[in-house]
């Protein structure tokens, strides 16, 4: 055997490896069985069976409550990160994270949506003992966090209705996640009102939060960036002012980096 047949097994499981994952960043759905990847990627069942559960084994693919169905897993979104914290919209919310947090002094964070999840990419953190810190590649269920919920009021009820079951609304991380949809259906309808969302220990018990969205020239929403807060040091007052910052900041992020020329 040549050098170079030794060395096709191993481009070739590569190149299958980036094709499932391409096949999930181009998929409708968030979830693929096996039997689909294998019929759309034209593969044997056997082949992809052993390269989805090393993936799996790694992190970079999940397996549902019944192990039949495979999503992309929270190591791809860690990847996706750390590259994210190259971009210049990084770079720039770390200028005017730094101005509110010398401001009010209170964490600044900016997030992408990962399918029924956000996804922190950056942060800039007060310099008080207490508060909420956050690790970048933390994902938090979309309904839970102002963030999140910004996400959701930009989609019809249809795609909502194809994001969520009810039940998906039952598992609660803290006393006042929302568990009912009605109740989310009211505070979407709200945010797309007013243009910002509000979160109040949702996610995180003792912390509110007030995020604004940062959208592209063709007005979709890209990213949101948010400020958080203990109840402990809430008052009526800094929390206005949180909320115009964080407007004035999520417009200014849009305008630098999506409008300017160049």
């Amino acid at each position: 055997m040549s050098t170079t047949d030794k060395t096709n097994p191993t481009v070739k499981s590569a190149d299958r490896v980036l094709d499932i994952f391409e096949l999930f960043a181009e998929a409708e759905v968030q979830e693929l069985s096996l039997m689909d990847i294998s019929r759309r990627l034209e593969l044997p069942t056997s082949s992809v069976f052993k390269i989805l559960h090393n993936l799996v084994h790694r992190g970079y693919l999940e397996k549902d409550e019944n192990g039949k169905m495979f999503r992309l897993g929270y190591k791809i979104f860690q990847i996706g990160a750390k590259y994210a914290q190259h971009t210049s919209l990084t770079t720039e919310f770390q200028h005017v994270a730094q101005q509110i947090v010398s401001e009010v002094n209170e964490a600044v964070y900016l997030s992408i949506r990962s399918g029924r999840n956000i996804l922190y990419i950056a942060e800039k953190q007060s310099t008080h003992p207490v508060r909420f810190v956050s690790h970048l590649g933390m994902q938090l269920p979309l309904h839970t966090t102002a963030m999140g919920k910004l996400f959701l009021s930009t989609l019809s009820g249809d795609k909502l209705e194809e994001l969520y079951r009810e039940s998906d609304l039952l598992g609660l991380l803290t006393d006042t996640t929302i568990s009912e949809w009605n109740v989310l259906t009211e505070h979407l309808q709200e945010i797309r009102r007013t243009g910002v969302a509000f979160s109040n220990g949702e996610a995180v018990q003792g912390v509110r939060c007030v995020a604004a969205p940062i959208v592209n020239a063709n007005q979709e929403m890209i990213a949101a960036m948010s400020i958080s807060i203990p109840t402990s040091r809430w008052k009526e007052e800094t929390w206005s002012q949180m909320t115009e910052l964080v407007v004035q900041a999520a417009k200014k992020l849009s305008w630098i980096h999506y409008y300017q020329p160049g």
